[in-house]
């Protein structure tokens, strides 16, 4: 860690650690992983701050843990199949793996891959830091130094472009039409009423 980012770290997060863990006492059932969740908010907190300095450190801090505790939350959900203590019932649930389901599906990630990369260059970048890294619309806006607004209009854009080009009609060996992104805007897909 830099000197500069140890001393803002020092002055601007560290003086609530005490409110942090207090917050995260009443938050979190768990009493074993508050010093855990505490140094992974810290982690998170030091990594973004080397990017872009948040303007109001104490509130980006609650939104980390919030973040971490609502993750934890979602995996302890998510029960194991051998947990479950029958370990013949992981055999059922497994679909039959043909040719054809292989092709249709290495043809259907084709077709989204080819939809995906025709979105503006911004929209794209949004909707992977929203999709693939699962990151919150306020991190993605501190990432890329725009407003939540825009991350929700990017998402929103995205979501209707990629809607539309997933929809044209396959033409030959799965491979879609060939309009691009600014042909459907012009015709007035994907874009909002005016």
């Amino acid at each position: 860690m830099s000197d500069d980012l140890e001393s803002w770290f020092k002055s601007q997060v560290l003086v609530h650690e005490a409110v942090l863990m207090r917050f995260l006492a009443r938050a979190w059932p768990h009493r074993d992983d508050l010093t855990e969740l505490r140094q992974e908010a810290y982690t998170r907190i030091c990594e973004a701050a080397q990017h872009t300095r948040p303007n109001n450190a104490k509130a980006f801090l609650y939104a980390i843990a919030r973040h971490i505790m609502s993750d934890r939350r979602r995996r302890e959900r998510i029960v194991s199949i051998q947990a479950a203590g029958d370990t013949d019932l992981s055999n059922d649930l497994i679909e039959e793996r043909t040719p054809e389901r292989v092709v249709g599906g290495h043809q259907e990630l084709a077709r989204l891959a080819q939809a995906f990369d025709r979105l503006p260059a911004r929209c794209r970048e949004v909707i992977w830091m929203r999709r693939a890294l699962e990151l919150p619309y306020k991190e993605i806006a501190v990432r890329l130094k725009i407003g939540e607004k825009a991350v929700e209009k990017q998402i929103a854009r995205g979501n209707r472009l990629l809607a539309v080009h997933l929809a044209e009609p396959v033409v030959g060996r799965g491979e879609p039409t060939p309009r691009h992104t600014e042909d459907v805007i012009e015709d007035g897909i994907g874009e909002e009423p005016r």
